[in-house]
């Protein structure tokens, strides 16, 4: 009788890089890391906040063909952390819902629709794309209906889940938290911490500084206490002598009636 040898199924690979660069050039480069540091910034105070730049995300197990690498994706209701890629089956069934793409002129017209119709079929409720060679911005919001819908003014529209605020002139893109500050590039953000760090030096300086001037002037009030003891020391002391002195004189004019 043959037995027949058992199957095992090979499992499946989920690889963590699709072999595409994750920028085109600087520019595009500089955009991407701008938009995802700061949003790690507004929300690093958050635990269940997950921020991540070109990382895969796989929508679907069993499907490892089945991914798209956003350039900037936000999950809300999942842990910060390392991740190789984003298994959507690993991280409660919860998709991304916010999606930047930055285009560059190597982006094609037919791969932004595949991007699109991804982002639609899968979950995510928030798509925003940037072309910052020609300033374009547009965005998608999920609509009643359960699909993405057009966002008719994105120039001057604030993102629902994320509360920043973008705002695109004519020779300008800016993008604003909720509190007002715009979001500053990686370089600009150095040199504010070391501004923040400078002045927080100066202030330690000036409070030093004053420190120095109280211990000053403590030590000059101790001087003229002392000294104003030692006047009054001095006064007591002359003062026991004249008593003294009148004291002898007495006893000698005493003497003398004698």
């Amino acid at each position: 009788m043959t037995i027949a040898a058992e199957k095992t199924q090979a499992p499946i690979i989920y690889p963590d890089c699709d072999g595409n660069p994750m920028s085109d050039n600087t520019k595009q480069f500089r955009w991407i890391v701008t938009i995802k540091e700061n949003l790690d910034i507004l929300f690093d105070d958050r635990d269940d906040i997950f921020v991540a730049g070109d990382l895969l995300w796989y929508p679907q197990e069993g499907n490892n063909k089945l991914r798209q690498a956003p350039d900037v994706m936000v999950a809300i209701g999942r842990p910060k952390g390392d991740r190789g890629s984003y298994r959507q089956w690993e991280e409660a069934n919860i998709a991304p819902q916010v999606v930047f793409e930055i285009l560059s002129p190597g982006n094609r017209l037919k791969e932004m629709a595949k991007k699109l119709k991804f982002y639609d079929q899968y979950g995510v409720e928030e798509y925003y794309i940037f072309d910052p060679d020609r300033l374009d911005f547009h965005g998608w919001l999920r609509d009643e209906a359960g699909g993405l819908s057009v966002i008719d003014s994105p120039e001057t529209w604030t993102s629902p889940r994320l509360g920043i605020r973008f705002d695109l002139q004519e020779d300008q893109f800016t993008i604003y938290r909720p509190d007002g500050q715009r979001f500053l590039t990686p370089t600009e953000l150095a040199k504010q911490a070391e501004d923040e760090r400078q002045r927080a030096e100066d202030e330690h300086r000036r409070a030093e500084d004053e420190r120095q001037r109280a211990d000053d002037e403590r030590r000059r009030a101790e001087d003229e206490r002392q000294r104003a003891e030692d006047e009054r020391q001095r006064a007591d002391e002359a003062e026991q002598r004249v008593r003294e002195l009148e004291a002898r004189l007495r006893q000698l004019g005493e003497e003398i009636d004698e």
